[in-house]
């Protein structure tokens, strides 16, 4: 069993001067949503990610104990964080959907699911889903939801044409 101890990154959760790219939507964890938010991560190396997500989940007022997530879907990570002090467990499941992560708190009587935005998303179909998992009334397939970030073409830059001199 490898234990990782991490220090949160600086006061501003700031990696680099880009912020966590994480959303969650208000009261986030009651069930009544097929998801709670999104998470947009840089990379599927969860010893760099996790550590950020759960200092800005922290900083909104959710403090997370556990974390589970697909083993298709990352890096092996280690099964315990120590974060400022405190111990977050991890686990990683064959079963669990590769865009799904799932957050528990509050002694595991409460429990949010994030949809995970794959890292090589571009950034506005990602800050699209990042939206868009705010909302009530999701589908329950993440792939519709990714979908549907997708939906609105990219906007185009036009071309210059020049005549030649």
């Amino acid at each position: 069993m490898t234990t990782i101890t991490r220090t949160a990154p600086a006061e501003n959760h700031f990696r680099g001067g880009i912020d966590v790219r994480v959303s969650l939507r208000d009261g986030a964890g009651d069930g009544n949503s097929a998801f709670d938010g999104a998470w947009f991560p840089r990379s599927r190396d969860l010893g760099v990610e996790l550590p950020e997500l759960i200092a800005e989940l922290e900083r909104r007022g959710v403090r997370i104990e556990r974390f589970t997530y697909s083993l298709e879907a990352w890096e092996p990570a280690p099964r315990k964080l120590v974060l400022r002090d405190r111990l977050v467990r991890t686990g990683g499941f064959r079963s669990m959907d590769p865009l799904v992560v799932c957050l528990t708190w509050n002694g595991g009587t409460q429990r949010a699911d994030l949809l995970v935005v794959p890292p090589e998303t571009d950034v506005l179909t990602g800050a699209r889903a990042l939206r868009l998992c705010t909302r009530r009334g999701l589908p329950r397939s993440p792939q519709m939801v990714l979908a549907a970030a997708r939906s609105t073409p990219l906007p185009q830059v036009p071309q210059v044409h020049r005549r030649a001199v």
